[in-house]
């Protein structure tokens, strides 16, 4: 289809879920994406292996393949094979993933958008977030980019870059150099703080913590700031109680870090031991965590998720895992003798502009701290003193006594 030409009416368009992505248990082709007749979808597996020999985790292999699935999805909709795709057919999907609601199968009875009265973050939007759209696009891009090298899908990228112009045309000189070899179909993304967990909201939270186990859990998060899939992911022989170190696999680098973790975490983390002993093996191989109940299994990031949000549901929050994590690098940037490239190291991040996001003060910090400020105008002045090494004796000569 050329642009401009037999516009197809996205209002009326249905995307029916059919296809999948199925977990094969394989380390060799950990996910496979299927079509509606069960069949592999041949291009998908020949890039999700390529992606693999780049050294990107299975994690990485899943989120890539659920952003082709929705590609995918769209194709078969609108009855143009991926591979005869154009630049109108990613414009359209760029404008149906940014406008259509996405379909859940669970319900809840928040309204999306709707805002929580205890944490202030509002629930999820009927819509695909921004940061998910600017992820497919960037997953189709790269996969459009793999099969024209590999001379197996169109000749042209359908989801092109942006357009041609002088390079940093409109450049702020005070601001950093952008990127500019980024997509063309690629929304905005709005700058947002992290939200942390006030202290006191914390110590509620951590209340309502159901066993030993959790409450290990979320000390060692919000002292470490290990990601959610990081810490479940630590062995045996990754804690090390007489250091106060527990060693992660980082989730991008897939290196190994040493994180220190306040004396509180592993008193919690004995008691579950104890607990736990004799029922899960303790080989200095096998993991830390376990389900609490009968067939004991490792576990997942899914179980973990369903436990905190019980413990979110008894004061009525929608806390996150990854709140646990801003709340760590936030308490660790706002420290003054904690360096902010220390917390650059704890945080595993990359770049210190990154790491810089958790210095900027949140509202409440604004609200506090010029409510202060009022309260400091309307106290009564004190008089002022005389500078230090003056005699008294002299100042009443000179001023006069009670002056």
């Amino acid at each position: 289809m050329v642009l401009g030409e037999d516009e197809r009416d996205l209002a009326a368009l249905v995307v029916p879920r059919i296809g999948g992505l199925r977990d094969t248990g394989d380390p060799w082709e950990p996910y496979q994406l299927y079509d509606a007749g069960g069949a592999v979808v041949a291009p998908v597996s020949v890039f999700l292996k390529d992606l693999q020999a780049a050294a990107r985790p299975a994690t990485t292999q899943h989120s890539y393949a659920m952003d082709l699935l929705r590609w995918f999805r769209f194709c078969w909709a609108v009855g143009v094979p991926w591979n005869q795709a154009t630049r109108a057919e990613a414009r359209d999907f760029s404008r149906w993933i940014q406008v259509s609601d996405k379909t859940v199968d669970r319900t809840t009875a928040l309204q999306p958008g709707t805002v929580n009265a205890v944490t202030g973050k509002a629930s999820p939007r009927r819509g695909y977030a921004p940061a998910t759209v600017l992820h497919s696009e960037t997953v189709l891009r790269g996969f459009y980019e793999f099969h024209l090298h590999a001379g197996t899908g169109p000749i042209v990228n359908p989801f092109p870059l942006v357009r041609n112009g002088r390079a940093h045309a409109h450049h702020n000189p005070m601001g950093p150099y952008r990127n500019e070899r980024a997509g063309l179909y690629r929304p905005r993304l709005p700058r947002r703080i992290p939200r942390h967990i006030p202290d006191e909201k914390f110590n509620e939270l951590f209340a309502a913590l159901g066993s030993d186990r959790d409450r290990a859990l979320v000390a060692f998060w919000v002292s470490t700031g290990a990601r959610a899939s990081e810490l479940l992911g630590v062995i045996r022989s990754g804690i090390d109680p007489g250091q106060q170190l527990v060693t992660v696999i980082r989730k991008g680098s897939r290196a190994l870090q040493q994180l220190p973790a306040s004396p509180d975490a592993f008193v919690w983390l004995r008691l579950y031991e104890e607990r736990m002993r004799g029922l899960v093996p303790a080989g200095p191989d096998d993991p830390v965590w376990w389900t609490l109940r009968r067939p004991y299994r490792p576990l997942g990031y899914h179980a973990a998720r369903a436990m905190f949000v019980r413990a979110n549901e008894t004061l009525g929050a929608n806390w996150s895992l990854h709140d646990l994590r801003h709340s760590a690098a936030y308490r660790l940037a706002r420290d003054p003798e904690m360096p902010i490239t220390d917390v650059q190291w704890i945080l595993g991040h990359a770049h210190l502009t990154t790491t810089q996001i958790y210095v900027t003060p949140t509202p409440g910090d604004v609200v506090q701290s010029v409510l202060a400020h009022y309260k400091r105008q309307a106290a009564p002045k004190p008089p002022p003193q005389p500078a230090p090494g003056y005699r008294a004796e002299s100042l009443g000569i000179l001023f006069g006594d009670g002056q």
